[in-house]
């Protein structure tokens, strides 16, 4: 049944294109993660510079019902293709980039990368909710992850390389290149009519998404969970170091095997995404995946590689549901007209706390034992993963909630 619901969306054009454009821009933009602190490091010698870089990309997630609008407003098609050829040119100018009097250069090309992938990420979920079978979003979604996440294990390995051997600026060429390639792909994607956004004044349309996630029953839950997850999360990713060197013994680089075997989960979790969507209320899935990640946080502090590397495999399988779960059911239950603007906020409310967190936990860390943290933390997500099922009601539908649309009309 799996295989069977992978190449039906395989086989449909829209979700088999998307697939690819993210497989494409995928492989660039994870080279780039890596490469842009890196960069910033060795023009500046400031550690702190070099983390602002990482920042800087998760900066527009903030506005990000107001790019949100943006892609309710315009062809999704145009969204894509201009802000994929866009970003492709701004890359191309950090070849320029060459002395720490030139880094505002990098981190205002990394705070637009951010908005890109907000507005395209908008524009994306509008298409694929008109054009995919609704009963398969949930494999999509599943599909898009694993994609994604493959990426992520292969293309830091390709940037650091290519880095240490030409520079920064071969790493952002590599990237540009990758853009192009994906607007490409997504200029043969089809161009179906979109139903008009409702115009509610300036405030009504920035506050649309919000007013559609928290007054539905399926999605509100959904979000608010996701959100204390993504919040524990951050927490747990601020602790990773402390665990390699205080818990493990082992040199910093360690950290790296911890994120393969964590990408490596979620790679995994992504091709059985939808067929446990189809078996399984949201809720139950989305609970399932956050009391995994709430166990293996939980155990994460204990001294021995093997406990180690088994709790980064269950984060990575774990975390991916409580996106792919959310995506999904804001895909299903919104109407086309603000379907942009509430993925965006979704996506803000998912984002933004795992960024904070990534923050304060850095500090964190220096006042409380991880021992004693992040068992707090996985009895945080434990809670959170009780109350979700606890208040289970309101299943995905076939249809979303606003007005009936067929494929056609996204």
């Amino acid at each position: 049944m799996t295989g069977s619901a992978t190449v039906r969306v395989l086989r449909d054009r829209t979700a088999g294109l998307f697939l690819a454009a993210v497989v494409v821009s995928g492989f660039g933009t994870s080279a780039m993660w890596l490469a842009a602190g890196v960069w910033v490091k060795s023009l500046t010698g400031s550690d702190s510079l070099a983390a602002l870089a990482v920042f800087a990309m998760w900066l527009p997630v903030l506005v990000g019902p107001a790019l949100g609008t943006v892609a309710d407003r315009l062809p999704g098609k145009k969204v894509l293709v201009g802000s994929n050829l866009v970003m492709a040119a701004l890359l191309a100018s950090l070849t320029t980039v060459d002395s720490a009097g030139r880094v505002w250069l990098l981190f205002a090309v990394l705070v637009m990368y951010g908005a890109s992938f907000v507005l395209m990420d908008a524009a994306e979920s509008a298409l694929v909710a008109g054009a995919v079978d609704a009963r398969l979003l949930g494999d999509f979604n599943g599909l898009r992850m694993m994609a994604g996440e493959g990426m992520k294990l292969l293309a830091p390995l390709a940037g650091a390389g290519l880095y240490a051997r030409f520079g920064g600026g071969a790493v952002a060429l590599l990237d540009a290149a990758s853009f192009v390639l994906a607007a490409g792909v997504c200029a043969l994607l089809p161009a179906p009519e979109r139903a008009a956004a409702a115009r509610t004044g300036r405030r009504g349309e920035l506050t649309a998404g919000v007013r559609q996630v928290w007054g539905s029953p399926v999605l509100r839950p959904l979000v608010l969970a996701g959100s204390v997850t993504m919040l524990c999360a951050g927490l747990n990713g601020a602790a990773l170091y402390a665990v390699v060197d205080d818990s493990l013994g082992h040199s910093p680089t360690y950290a790296g095997v911890l994120y393969a075997v964590q990408g490596a989960g979620s790679v995994a979790v992504g091709l059985l995404a939808g067929p446990l969507l189809r078996r399984l209320p949201e809720r139950v899935f989305t609970a399932a995946g956050i009391a995994l990640f709430a166990v293996a946080v939980g155990v994460r502090a204990l001294p021995y590689d093997a406990v180690a590397l088994a709790a980064s495999a269950a984060v990575g399988v774990g975390l991916p549901c409580v996106l792919i779960a959310a995506m999904t059911a804001v895909q299903r239950e919104t109407p086309p007209s603000v379907l942009g603007r509430t993925a965006a906020t979704a996506n803000t409310l998912l984002m933004v706390p795992n960024a904070v967190a990534l923050a304060l936990g850095a500090g964190l860390i220096a006042l409380v034992d991880i021992r004693v943290l992040l068992p707090l933390v996985g009895v945080t997500a434990l809670a959170t993963a009780a109350l979700l099922v606890k208040g289970r009601r309101g299943r995905l539908t076939g249809s979303p909630t606003g007005p009936a649309h067929s494929p056609a009309e996204a």
